[in-house]
């Protein structure tokens, strides 16, 4: 592929992602369990918001707030795959300057989003479990909604710095990124300028959000625990625990992904170089998969909507 698009001209006109380096002879066989992931992750999300929709019953604080956490996984896979699919089964791999940066924008940004939902999910479980006759009153619709509005706003807005600092940049040397799909590090390396505001600024978001945000998380189960061990069975301490048992494994599917990958990144310079492309992909498709499964066989409002819905139609 050419790489004139990027030489003489500040800016190149398309990048060239070259999807997994020294794995092409097996891109299609990659591509088998991404779309396994993609398919499960789309349909199962798409399932949890359906099933709140229709369900009345389910109309409430935790509900909304699993609809944000589907339609941001849905969103944040969405925004990966298709390109990386058309890589893997077509050799695609042209993806216009300004498309690039705007994936880009979307894969940073709902991550945080996520991440997001995730604190304002610990915050749910506080007030029910810590405050359990004011639960619906402090947490009506209008203050969920705007919960939701805040974290999106958030997500966007530090993100919004790293599209535009790439931009800037002048691509000098080769429009070919050796991943696939337009992340962050791997674009604004290839800048013939001194990117160290990029790299800063993107260390700080990781950190800085991340942190408080996995902070929040820990003073609301710190809050939480207090609060059941004051209870005076064994029998209410589990039951009680057990509503917190979903977010739990949501929060770990995430958080822990994210974790080793940036460890890997940092540390893992003598890793092969295939493996710091797949393991971000998995990271990102990880969670959006697992959630869908997580909340429905351990949330029983919606197993026993799914059960019904099946022997209703199978009846």
């Amino acid at each position: 592929m050419s790489q004139s698009n990027a030489t003489g001209s500040p800016n190149p006109s398309t990048f060239i992602l070259l999807g997994i380096p020294g794995l092409e002879a097996v891109h299609v066989w990659i591509s088998i369990p991404f779309t396994v992931m993609y398919a499960i992750a789309f349909l199962g999300n798409f399932i949890i918001m359906f099933i709140v929709k229709m369900e009345q019953s389910l109309h409430g604080p935790m509900y909304y707030f699993l609809c944000m956490l589907a339609a941001t996984d849905l969103v944040l896979c969405t925004s990966i795959v298709p390109k990386m699919l058309s890589i893997f089964w077509f050799n695609d791999r042209e993806i216009n300057f300004s498309a690039c940066l705007t994936q880009m924008f979307f894969i940073h940004c709902f991550t945080a989003v996520e991440s997001g939902i995730f604190v304002a999910m610990a915050l749910d479980r506080y007030v029910a479990i810590c405050n359990p006759l004011r639960h619906s009153t402090i947490l009506t619709t209008p203050i969920v909604s705007k919960i939701g509005l805040a974290m999106l706003l958030r997500g966007g807005l530090i993100t919004l710095p790293c599209p535009l600092l790439a931009r800037q940049w002048p691509y000098c040397r080769t429009n070919v990124i050796l991943h696939t799909c337009c992340e962050h590090t791997a674009v604004v390396k290839l800048a013939c300028a001194d990117i160290r505001i990029s790299s800063y600024y993107g260390l700080f978001v990781a950190v800085l959000q991340m942190g408080l945000d996995i902070f929040s998380i820990a003073v609301s189960y710190t809050l939480i625990i207090r609060a059941i061990i004051s209870l005076p069975t064994k029998d209410a301490r589990l039951k009680t625990f057990g509503t917190c048992g979903s977010h739990l494994c949501a929060i770990l599917s995430f958080y822990i992904p994210c974790f080793f990958s940036v460890l890997t990144y940092r540390f893992g310079q003598n890793m092969a170089l295939y493996f710091h492309i797949l393991f971000p992909n998995v990271c990102i498709l990880l969670p959006p998969m697992l959630n869908p499964i997580i909340y429905g066989v351990r949330t029983k409002q919606i197993r026993d909507r799914l059960l019904h819905f099946f022997t209703h139609k199978g009846t």
